[in-house]
C-alpha cells in the first residue's frame, strides 16, 4: 500500500471524458454540496455542449473540449487532479495517481473509457487515431502523402475515407459490406455512390470556432467511442488524451500530396496479414508483390486476400477495447466477456462502492429487447449521468429506477454527409430468422429499413433528411401490430405522421 492518504472525499470519479464528466455534473447538481474529486490525465476535459432531446429517447450535442477550470468554477466543491492513475485499493478505498498522490473515496465511479486496439504497437508507419494529439499527426503525415491504408470498419474508418482528398486511400474491411455495425449491406449500398463521387463543397459555418484552425472543431452530433489514448508519444497507454469530439476532422484540412480529388479502393473480408518496410521486403524472397504496388513505398501491408499494398502509412482504425487498466490488480472485479467492468442497472461493479460507466464498463443488467449497448457517445453520456443519479440516489437512500434510455436504442449520427437515425434493433441484432425488413430507398436522397417481429416494428435505421424518426420511435415504444398496413408503411404517398398521430 502507498503513502498516506492526502484526503478522502465523499465521490472520486476517474476520467474527464465524456462519461466521467457527466457523472460530476449530475452528483453536484444533486447533492451541491457534495466534496468530490475528478482524477483525470489530460489538461482538457470533454464537455457536452448544445444539448438537444430530439424526442423520446433521441438526443443531439456537441462535445466541446474545454480547460477542466471552467468545470471548477461552475462547481466550488470539485477537484481536479491532473494525474493518470497509477492503481486502485478497493480493501482501503484509495486511489494512488502516477504522482505518488494518494486519495480516498467513500464511492468511486471509474469512466475511463477505451484505448484503440492498434494493428501493432511500435511500428512508425501505423498510426491509431484517438484523440486531438493522434488527429493532429495525422494531418501532418497526409499532407505528404500519396496513398495511405485504412484498417478498420467503424464510425472513425467510415469518416475517415469520405474526409481525405488529394489521395489514394485503400480501405481494408474484414466484412463484407462497409460499415456493418451501423447499417446492413443494403444501407452500405446506398452510401458506395459518396465515395465515388466529389465531395460536395460545404459553406463553412459561420460559428465560432472552439479551437484554433490546428485543432479539429466539433460540428453535428456524431459519435465515437470515447476513451482515451495517445498515440506516439510512448508506450504508455494511460497517457492523457480523451477521445476525439463528434466531427473531429471539421476545420481540418484533411489533403494528401496528389492532384486527385478522391481515390479509395475498398478491399472486403480481409485483414491484415503482416506489415513490413521497404528493406524488409527486399530481403524477403517469397515476398510477392503485386506490380502496380511496384516503386518504393516506405512501408508495405499484406493482407489476408494475398494483395499487398505499399503506401505511406497505415491507418490502424478497428476499434477500442475497455481501458481496465490499471484498476484490476490486487482487485476483484467481475468482467464481461469483452473486457469491460460488469456493471448492474445501478451502474455498480462487483466491488463495494466501485461503479463505472461509459466504455469500460459492460451493461450486464438483463436488457430491454430493443436495447443494445454500443461504446459511442450518446451512451457514454447516458450512462454517466445515470450513474451520477444513483451514486447520489444511494447517499440520499432514495430508490432509483433504471433510467427510460434504457429501453430503447437510438442514435443520431452523420456519414458522408448523410443524417443517419439508429433505433431499436436497427440490423435485426439478436432476432434470427424471426423478423421482417421493409427497404424505401431513393438513390442519392434517402435509405429507410425498418425491421418487423410478429407484425410489431423493433427496429430501424433512417438515412437522409426523412423526418420519419418520431413517428417510428413512437411505433416501436407502443408495440402496436402492423400487419394491417404492411408495405404501406413505407408508401412515400401516404403522409405516415398522419396515420399514427
Amino acid at each position: 500500500m502507498a503513502g498516506k492518504k492526502e484526503k478522502t472525499f465523499k465521490f472520486v470519479i476517474v476520467g474527464g471524458g465524456i462519461a466521467g464528466v457527466t457523472c460530476v455534473e449530475q452528483l453536484l447538481s444533486q447533492i451541491p454540496a457534495a466534496d468530490v474529486a475528478l482524477i483525470t490525465a489530460g489538461p482538457q476535459i470533454k464537455s457536452v455542449t448544445n444539448y438537444k432531446q430530439v424526442s423520446r429517447t433521441l438526443e443531439e450535442f456537441h462535445v466541446e473540449e474545454q480547460p477542466s477550470s471552467v468545470l471548477e468554477e461552475k462547481f466550488p466543491n470539485l477537484t481536479v487532479v491532473h494525474s493518470a492513475v497509477k492503481s486502485l485499493h478497493t480493501q482501503s478505498r484509495s486511489v494512488e495517481t502516477a504522482d505518488g498522490q494518494v486519495f480516498g473515496y467513500e464511492k468511486l465511479c471509474i469512466c475511463s473509457g477505451g484505448r484503440p486496439k492498434l494493428l501493432t504497437q511500435d511500428n512508425p508507419y501505423v498510426l491509431g487515431i484517438r484523440d486531438t494529439d493522434s488527429a493532429q499527426e495525422f494531418r501532418k503525415r497526409l499532407s505528404t502523402a500519396r496513398r495511405i491504408v485504412v484498417v478498420g470498419n467503424g464510425g472513425i474508418a467510415l469518416e475517415l475515407v469520405y474526409e481525405v482528398e488529394g489521395c489514394e486511400v485503400i480501405w481494408a474491411v474484414k466484412d463484407k459490406a462497409i460499415g456493418n455495425a451501423f447499417f446492413d449491406a443494403g444501407a452500405a449500398q446506398f452510401f458506395i455512390p459518396s465515395l465515388e463521387a466529389d465531395k460536395p463543397t460545404v459553406a463553412a459555418p459561420c460559428k465560432r470556432p472552439r479551437y484554433t484552425t490546428e485543432e479539429p472543431a466539433p460540428g453535428a452530433a456524431q459519435t465515437f467511442t470515447a476513451g482515451r489514448h495517445s498515440q506516439g508519444r510512448s508506450n504508455d497507454t494511460t497517457e492523457p488524451g480523451s477521445a476525439l469530439g463528434p466531427d473531429w476532422h471539421q476545420g481540418m484540412t484533411l489533403r494528401g500530396a496528389e492532384q486527385v480529388t478522391r481515390r479509395v479502393l475498398v478491399e472486403y473480408q480481409c485483414e491484415v496479414e503482416k506489415i513490413f518496410t521497404s528493406e524488409e521486403r527486399l530481403h524477403s524472397s517469397q515476398q510477392t508483390v503485386k506490380p502496380e504496388s511496384e516503386g518504393s513505398w516506405p512501408v508495405y501491408i499484406q493482407l489476408t486476400n494475398g494483395k499487398t499494398f505499399g503506401c505511406d502509412f497505415v491507418v490502424s482504425a478497428t476499434g477500442v477495447v475497455p481501458n481496465t487498466e490499471p484498476f484490476l490488480h490486487g482487485n476483484t472485479f467481475a468482467l464481461a466477456d469483452d473486457g469491460g467492468l460488469q456493471v448492474d442497472d445501478h451502474m455498480m461493479t462487483s466491488e463495494p462502492d466501485v461503479y463505472a460507466a461509459g466504455d469500460v464498463c459492460t451493461a450486464c443488467w438483463e436488457h430491454s429487447p430493443l436495447w443494445q449497448q454500443m461504446r459511442l457517445w450518446t451512451q457514454a453520456r447516458q450512462m454517466g449521468w445515470y450513474a451520477g443519479r444513483c451514486m447520489a440516489a444511494n447517499v440520499l437512500s432514495e430508490t432509483i429506477e433504471l433510467d427510460f434510455c434504457f429501453e430503447l436504442f437510438s442514435h443520431v449520427t452523420k456519414f458522408f454527409n448523410y443524417k443517419v437515425v439508429l433505433l431499436g434493433k436497427f440490423n435485426a441484432q439478436g432476432l434470427g430468422s424471426d423478423h421482417e425488413l421493409l427497404v424505401r430507398c431513393t438513390k442519392g436522397q434517402e435509405y429507410v429499413k425498418l425491421v418487423l417481429s410478429r407484425g410489431r416494428m423493433v427496429g430501424a435505421v433512417l438515412i437522409g433528411e426523412t423526418d420519419l424518426e418520431e413517428t417510428f420511435e413512437n411505433l416501436i415504444l407502443n408495440q402496436m401490430d402492423l400487419t394491417p398496413y404492411g408495405e404501406e408503411l413505407l408508401n412515400p404517398n401516404i403522409d405516415i405522421e398522419d396515420y399514427f398521430d
